[in-house]
């Protein structure tokens, strides 16, 4: 029974009801009101819905399914998992380990089940090899191996292209080093553990760029892309895992092999042409490889070297390239008119742009104001805006299309707007010039979820109509602000690399938070803070934060759990925490130091990798150590800088554990920080004791 306000009241006598009621149509003649006693019993049914869902919560407490994340450890206890840690906040839990350990223990020393518990510990895909299986040795004649071949078959490609991968099944030498440190992997006693720290992320009916009338690109800003395939789900605890079932780059010849396998609807990639998915038809002559095939399109080069097209290039189907992420139409039929894609890219954590769900961080109580929906209710953004800027609300974009506009935001003192993707969508902006934000006095803009290419977000000193600018607060939210230039698209011409976010005005607040941007300049009497985002100049050397020049420093910066690309220069670090800034070792006396704060007597840089030779306030427990002899050694180092790559910046293996566990909590510094990676893999080795078998020992390697 649920006691809300109207139970509760209603279990009063009639009478108390009826002198309640005349009493609250006292209080304001011609009006009617709530009495005393039903107001009391209002903040009365409040607190008894507090304890319904405490109660509630209990329960559900009682089952590992259902439980809060704090109460697993203790469930884990009664069975005898112990040694679980929580961390908040974080994109996985050890809610599957405990749920499972009763099946891991029935199955303890197998392969499947350590492949499993790997899988539940760090909430990674992964992949367990037996290297005693792969050994080449000289066979008994009374248990033959046919399978195992000490010479390496060049007829069997898939095989040759899964070498020194963790599918590679060709036999190997012996190699007597030490497993646990990674260094030696075949030998009898050596099991490996393979982890992909990488995710594979959809995005569903998305432009493809498109160079020329039969050449395309899967990637919405043309950018060379490996694709992702989609992992399928394994069936049970038994079953190995096999490339299909993790998130790993296609290879060509994969695809070609298993293109059914591959393309197709909720598969890995499809193709849209002229609106309808290319498919075969209900004919029993209309094959997937009558319309589709795979092959290298790579760039076609003349004597010189200039690139005059691509090689490879289709007559009669459609050609697609998984590893450079490229789509050539059949020269002997008309061009298509439009073209989509569904596909998947590889990347460390769901941040900037892209196709995931993002619902807890839209301003809800703004669609009670205004929610107007793009391309349903108004055709354009600038339009959707002009529809709601005296009154505040949303602008939400429904799909993943162009965007090829400019739109000039003028926000009304004390309101409101927020601009974002719709939930699980990916839109492109595209400007052609200057996306010019301003406002009234205490008014806000909230971005959220966009890809955006070509100019800059400006925040004037004065509006369009010459009024003084007052915005009060910019919030971008899961958005890419494509750092370096932008390619030429539709009738957007190429744009050169500059500043993304352009703050002239003072006294604003600027918050950015999960997403990917350019160089920031900003006015030094602003204020910025940044978490859990890249700032990428694009090279070390380049400005990542300043003024509204290069020789001027920018406003108050606070930034945490982020990575930085380029020099800094600030009025005052407010507080640098758990941060990378990477930028140019050169110092000279005409130039500044790689990271710069004004003033010393302010803020506080912690727990963070500062270039030598920078100046900053007081540094706590920052990297490399002060009077560290080798300051080269302790130095991130990264997978990719790459805007794009799958690995874009992640930290390599080889980065110094310095950086890789130097943050405050034992994670890593930068970006993925909240991944908590070094404490999984150490969960992983703590639980491998008492499910692996008496004599073999473990090394667990990082697949991507």
């Amino acid at each position: 029974m649920s006691f809300d306000i109207e139970t509760l009241y209603k279990l009063l006598p009639a009478f108390n009801q009826i002198r309640d009621t005349e009493m609250g149509n006292a209080i304001i003649p011609g009006e009617e009101n709530d009495g005393p006693l039903k107001a009391l019993l209002g903040l009365i049914a409040e607190q008894v819905a507090v304890l319904e869902e405490n109660f509630d919560q209990l329960y559900d407490d009682q089952f590992i399914e259902t439980c809060a994340d704090w109460v697993v450890p203790y469930i884990g206890d009664l069975i005898g998992a112990r040694g679980l840690t929580v961390f908040p906040d974080a994109s996985f839990s050890e809610r599957g380990e405990v749920a499972n350990t009763l099946s891991y223990r029935r199955r303890k020393g197998t392969a499947s089940v350590i492949e499993q518990l790997a899988r539940d510990v760090t909430g990674w895909n992964a992949n367990v090899v037996e290297y005693f299986q792969l050994l080449a040795t000289t066979q008994y004649m009374n248990h033959l191996r046919p399978k195992n071949l000490s010479v390496a078959s060049l007829r069997k490609w898939e095989e040759l292209g899964y070498a020194n991968s963790p599918f590679d099944k060709m036999a190997h030498t012996v190699d007597v080093r030490n497993i646990a440190k990674r260094r030696g992997k075949y030998n009898i006693p050596n099991i490996g553990i393979y982890l992909w720290r990488l995710d594979s992320f959809s995005l569903r009916n998305s432009p493809a760029y498109k160079i020329d009338d039969y050449r395309y690109k899967f990637d919405a800003l043309g950018k060379d892309l490996q694709l992702f395939n989609k992992p399928v789900p394994e069936d049970s605890i038994t079953h190995f895992s096999t490339p299909i079932n993790v998130p790993a780059g296609i290879s060509r010849f994969v695809m070609n092999k298993y293109l059914e396998g591959y393309y197709g609807i909720e598969k890995s990639v499809l193709v849209y042409e002229n609106g309808d998915a290319v498919l075969p038809s209900d004919s029993p002559s209309s094959t997937l490889s009558s319309l589709v095939c795979v092959c290298n399109l790579s760039d076609l080069k003349d004597g010189f070297g200039n690139v005059i097209g691509w090689v490879n290039m289709p007559e009669n189907k459609i050609a697609i390239d998984p590893v450079l992420g490229r789509i050539a139409f059949p020269s002997n039929e008309l061009p298509p008119t439009d073209v989509h894609v569904d596909y998947h890219y590889g990347f460390s954590e769901k941040m900037g742009g892209g196709d995931y769900g993002r619902t807890l961080s839209f301003s809800t109580d703004l669609e009670e104001i205004a929610l107007i929906r793009v391309p349903d209710d108004k055709a354009s953004i600038q339009e959707a805006i002009d529809e709601i800027k005296a009154t505040g609300g949303v602008v939400e974009i429904t799909n993943n299309e162009y965007y090829i506009e400019t739109p000039l935001i003028n926000i009304s003192s004390g309101k409101k707007i927020e601009i974002r993707a719709a939930d699980k969508m990916r839109p492109v902006l595209v400007l052609d010039g200057d996306l010019e934000i301003s406002g009234g006095e205490n008014s806000e803009l909230h971005v959220n979820g966009l890809l955006i290419s070509g100019g800059r977000l400006l925040l004037p000193l004065t509006s369009s109509s010459g009024e003084i600018n007052e915005l009060r607060k910019l919030y971008i939210q899961d958005c890419t602000l494509l750092p370096g230039s932008s390619p030429a698209v539709d009738i957007v011409p190429k744009q050169p690399a500059q500043a993304r976010l352009f703050i002239a005005m003072a006294n604003v607040e600027v918050k950015i938070d999960k997403s990917i941007l350019g160089a920031i300049a900003v006015n030094e009497e602003a204020s910025v803070s940044i978490t859990n985002s890249i700032v990428d100049a694009t090279d070390e050397s380049k400005t990542a934060y300043a003024g509204l020049n290069d020789l001027k420093n920018g406003g108050r910066l606070r930034v945490i759990n982020s990575t930085i690309i380029g020099k800094v220069r600030t009025v005052v670090m407010d507080l640098a925490s758990n941060t990378v800034f990477l930028a140019d070792l050169k110092t000279s006396p005409s130039d500044f130091p790689p990271v710069y704060a004004e003033r010393l007597q302010e803020g506080c840089v912690r727990f963070s990798y500062i270039t030598p030779g920078s100046r900053l306030p007081r540094k706590y427990r920052c990297q490399p150590a002060p009077g560290a002899a080798d300051t080269a050694g302790v130095r991130p180092v990264f997978t990719s800088l790459q805007y794009g790559d799958p690995g874009y910046c992640q930290l390599s293996q080889l980065c110094s554990v310095h950086i890789r566990e130097g943050a405050d909590d034992d994670a890593e510094m930068g970006v993925f920080h909240d991944l908590y990676q070094p404490q999984r893999i150490q969960n992983l080795k703590t639980r491998l004791n008492e499910y692996l078998r008496f004599g073999l020992e473990a090394g667990i390697y990082l697949a991507l």
